[in-house]
């Protein structure tokens, strides 16, 4: 290490007393984080690329300082797809601090990396009151029974109106009007739920209509519409 001689001709002073950082959070204890491997915790953390043109949702279960477990949700972007899966593949494993410095080859998931680390190492996760933190595997919890991201997609226009296009509850097929052609309900098919009956063998017409689900006046309704088409 080299010195200023400005700093070489300086007198000693003596330190006073060490207290350590401050304790944070950390799965129902209060620790002292020095290293990396202090660091446990289950968290989300939002990012987004320069454009904003796409976004990410990252939860990470980290133990120890290593990354356990990694769900990577994106949205909006086509080549975040890809980006996302190789994501799942590249974080596993490795300790927070090297994930930070890995390129996540998407900006968003990078960016949400950077969000979900500073969460994690200033005690504010999840799990920071859970004793003995989340279990691995704990964030498929988030996806519900179809394994499936939380999706809401709607569009509208002045001219036009309100269209809905996928609810929490799957992929909506009919909106229902009253006589004010105000929306008072839809039905949707659970994408998820569709695609497990077919694979149990039932035959997919058959899936679709058993994986429909209603919401709201829908059966009083004066008239419907699909909202990809009217």
């Amino acid at each position: 290490m080299i010195y200023t001689s400005q700093v070489q001709g300086m007198c000693p002073v003596a330190k006073g007393a060490y207290h350590g950082p401050a304790p944070i959070p950390e799965e129902g204890k209060w620790v002292q984080a020095r290293d990396i491997k202090d660091i446990s915790g289950f968290t989300h953390g939002i990012g987004w690329c320069a454009p904003q043109q796409g976004a990410c949702k990252l939860t990470l279960n980290v133990k120890e300082g290593v990354i356990e477990e990694a769900l990577v949700e994106v949205i909006g972007c086509s080549g975040m797809t890809h980006s996302a899966a190789m994501a799942s593949e590249i974080l596993i494993g490795k300790t927070l601090l090297e994930a930070l410095n890995t390129d996540l080859v998407c900006d968003a998931i990078n960016t949400a990396m950077r969000e979900i680390f500073l969460q994690i190492v200033y005690g504010r996760t999840q799990s920071a009151f859970s004793e003995g933190g989340l279990e691995i595997g704990a964030s498929l919890e988030d996806l519900g029974k179809g394994l499936r991201s939380q999706v809401g997609t709607m569009f509208g226009t002045k001219a036009k109106g309100p269209r809905y296009l996928e609810m929490v509850e799957g992929y909506v097929t009919r909106q229902a009007l009253n006589e004010n052609n105000e929306v008072v309900g839809y039905e949707y098919v659970n994408l998820g739920k569709m695609m497990d009956y077919i694979k149990a063998g039932i035959p997919a017409n058959e899936a679709l209509e058993k994986a429909k689900g209603r919401y709201g006046r829908f059966e009083t309704a004066a008239k419907f519409i699909d909202p990809r088409k009217e």
